[in-house]
């Protein structure tokens, strides 16, 4: 058993940025499920949404970021986000961060959902990757750091509902590993990898959120998966991202006949939010029984589009694409909207449980994300709860832990057929287009999966395939539930919005289903 000050699991940018900033006030182990690089955070392209320009105000972000969450954004967490998103930036500048700049001036870019100019980029589209490798540096010779890649979080060490630390599993040693703290951050992503499509790495498949379930936190909005517009379409499942900032600097959406397609739909054409660009481009491709849509850059300065998109002007090469002319795209599972319920500050219903990043569910992103407001969301809330942890100090003894978990290998190709198994359950049942049927079949499905895990107690791969069932039912419940359309959950046989259900539905270990009211106090 290994005793810090603080436990961060996960990787990503809000795992590294609390795992510095807690730094300052403890020891801290960071723990990752594999290479410290692997992250949805260092693959994000597009960049971080703030108000740096004297042209904008936090309250244009603020009403940006309330009309693309549909009506279920809770104002005071908005507020939050778009106020000390500024200061959060300027901290970075200050430590040694740098963004792309022009004439002298942060360069900044439009995307979808934005009224003004705001996106801060990096290496022109390797934002995440420029951003997590600054942080990076700033934790891997920190001397109150101890990393530990390959360890994955398999549980929550709880009792009388308080968080000591957690299970971890040693991919290198296949054996489990406890580590206790006075303050637990689990910052291990979402679930999108749950999906047979997605711009996610392949390792990003909820277990972070299965855990915090199996030990009672509620979990919220699990029936918003906000899927990206724009992931090239090949003849493998690789889904790589094109950023939304190319549309932003101009790129138009095309059918099959050659018709841009988005202005006849929303105001903001091509950079309207992403749940209706998405929703859109499934539309052609149903009506015309095609697999994607054209992106279309042959309008622009091909000169301009290698300088700002370098990586993915490479990709495009790599993949027999001119960039430069057009690509062919279709919507990927992307980012999980909802997650687990926190408060302001990042503290769950568990004591000294902490949740930051795309896994926290604290009423920021409604039903729907808004671009590029994901990172700036782990800088702010990152902060947040670890300047709240501070204030709770736990003066109760550590309860006796003993390690649980063996590991059976014949079960490893079980496991990897289930995840398959899946990631194709949940595309077709539980994907862009949803109605009551599609969802029903998908969770008797799930059923019958579920009846062919091995049923050996504490084995660690029956374990992570319980814990691939309880994601991909929390979705399929929350989505049976909201019998509406709203915007990262589409019901095909309830196409409208509908008031009556402004509301977060909240799912709880051994509880009903119940719904809370949207916070619109500011």
């Amino acid at each position: 058993m290994r005793h810090y000050d603080y436990i961060i699991a996960g990787s990503g940018l809000a795992g590294l940025y609390t795992a510095y900033h807690a730094a300052a006030y403890g020891k801290v182990a960071l723990l990752t499920k594999s290479g410290i690089t692997e992250s949805n955070s260092y693959f994000a392209q597009g960049g971080i949404a703030a108000v740096t320009d004297e042209d904008d105000a936090p309250a244009l972000h603020f009403e940006d970021t309330i009309i693309a969450g549909r009506g279920l954004c809770d104002y005071p967490a908005v507020n939050i986000l778009v106020n000390e998103g500024p200061q959060r930036i300027r901290e970075l500048i200050a430590e040694g961060m740098h963004f792309d700049m022009e004439d002298g001036s942060l360069a900044l870019g439009l995307e979808g959902g934005h009224h003004r100019k705001r996106i801060l980029h990096a290496g022109g589209d390797a934002t995440g990757r420029m951003v997590t490798s600054f942080m990076i540096s700033k934790v891997i010779n920190h001397p109150r750091i101890d990393i530990f890649e390959n360890h994955s979080v398999i549980g929550i060490l709880e009792d009388n509902n308080t968080c000591y630390g957690v299970r971890a599993w040693n991919l290198v040693t296949q054996s489990e590993e406890l580590y206790t703290a006075p303050h637990t951050f689990l910052t291990l992503g979402g679930t999108s990898a749950i999906y047979k499509r997605t711009t996610n790495p392949h390792t990003t498949i909820g277990d972070g959120l299965a855990l915090a379930y199996n030990a009672g936190c509620e979990i919220a909005d699990m029936e918003f998966i906000q899927f990206h517009p724009s992931a090239i379409c090949t003849n493998s499942e690789e889904a790589f991202l094109i950023s939304e900032a190319v549309r932003g600097e101009g790129a138009w959406l095309i059918n099959q006949n050659g018709e841009r397609f988005m202005p006849a739909i929303h105001e903001l054409a091509e950079l309207a939010p992403r749940d209706i660009v998405a929703q859109s481009i499934y539309g052609q491709m149903r009506k015309y029984n095609q697999d994607f849509v054209w992106l279309s850059l042959k309008h622009l300065d091909p000169e301009a589009i290698k300088r700002r998109f370098p990586t993915i002007y490479e990709k495009c090469k790599e993949l027999g694409i001119d960039m430069c002319d057009r690509i062919p795209v279709a919507p990927a599972a992307h980012y999980m909207v909802g997650g687990v319920r926190t408060d302001l500050n990042g503290q769950t219903n568990i004591r000294n449980l902490y949740i930051c990043g795309e896994l926290a569910s604290s009423g920021i992103m409604g039903a729907n994300r808004l671009a590029s407001n994901s990172l700036i969301e782990c800088l702010v809330f990152g902060k947040r709860a670890v300047e709240a942890s501070r204030q709770y100090q736990q003066t109760e003894k550590t309860p006796r832990f003993t390690t649980r978990y063996h590991y059976n290998e014949q079960y490893a190709p079980r496991y990897i057929q289930l995840k398959q198994q899946i990631s194709k359950l949940m595309t077709v049942h539980a994907g862009i287009i949803r109605n009551a049927a599609l969802l029903q079949e998908g969770l008797k499905q799930l059923e019958e999966l579920e009846k062919e895990i091995p049923s050996k107690e504490n084995e660690y791969y029956s374990l992570i395939s319980h814990n691939l069932i309880t994601v991909a039912r929390l979705i399929i419940c929350s989505a049976l539930f909201r019998q509406e359309s709203r915007g990262g959950h589409f019901r095909e046989d309830f196409p409208q919005s509908n008031e009556q259900y402004l509301f977060h539905i909240v799912q709880q270990k051994d509880k009903e289903i119940k719904t809370i009211p949207i916070d619109v106090n500011m």
